[in-house]
C-alpha cells in the first residue's frame, strides 16, 4: 500500500510493451462494488478469497505487467500461482514514504483505523518477511517512476540471464 505498484506498473508496461493490470481494478469489477465497499459489506476474508480466485485468472491471461494489491502476495496459494506463472517484483519503501504517500488519498480500507500509523507498522512487520519471498527487490523511494522502472527491467534482464546461463552440477 503506497509503494507505487500501479503507478511503476502502468510505466513498466509501456516500457515492456505489455498490457497493465491491476488486480484490484479487476476485481472491483467482477464484484461490481468499490474494495472499501466489499471490505465493509463482507469482510477481508470474503475479499481475499475473491482475490485469489481474480488473480489466478489473470495469471492464466499471457504476458501482462499483472499490480496485486499489497496484502494478495501474503496468501501462500498466491504467491505460488504467481511463482509458477510469472516474476514477482517487491516495491520496497520505508515507513515514511508510504506513510506520506497513503496519505493523499482516503480510500484505504486497512488504514481506516484509530492509528494508521501503527496500523501501517504492523502491516510492515507482518508482510516484509513475506514480501522477502519475492523474486527481485526494487526501491520505491522518492524521485522519478523511470529510475525505478528502469531498475526493475535490469532486474529482470539480469533474472532471465542467470536462468538461461547453465549451472554447473
Amino acid at each position: 500500500m503506497g509503494a507505487g505498484k500501479t503507478t511503476i506498473g502502468r510505466r513498466l508496461a509501456v516500457r515492456l510493451g505489455l498490457p497493465f493490470i491491476d488486480s484490484d481494478n479487476a476485481i472491483e469489477e467482477a464484484a461490481g462494488q468499490s474494495i472499501e465497499d466489499f471490505f465493509s459489506e463482507h469482510g477481508e476474508t470474503s475479499f481475499r478469497d475473491g482475490e485469489r480466485r481474480v488473480i489466478d485468472r489473470l495469471l492464466h491471461e499471457g504476458p501482462q505487467v499483472l499490480a496485486t494489491g499489497g496484502g494478495a502476495f501474503m496468501d501462500a496459494a498466491t504467491r505460488d500461482n504467481i511463482a509458477a506463472r510469472g516474476v514477482s517484483v517487491w516495491l520496497h519503501a520505508e515507513f515514511e514514504t508510504l506513510m506520506e504517500r497513503v496519505l493523499r488519498r482516503s480510500h484505504r480500507p486497512l488504514l481506516k483505523t484509530a492509528d494508521p500509523e501503527a496500523t501501517m507498522k504492523q502491516l510492515i512487520q507482518d508482510r516484509y518477511p513475506v514480501y522477502a519471498l519475492s523474486d527481485i527487490r526494487v526501491e520505491s523511494a522518492e524521485g522519478p517512476h523511470e529510475l525505478v522502472v528502469g531498475k526493475i527491467i535490469e532486474a529482470l534482464a539480469a533474472a532471465a540471464s542467470n536462468q538461461e546461463t547453465p549451472h554447473e552440477p
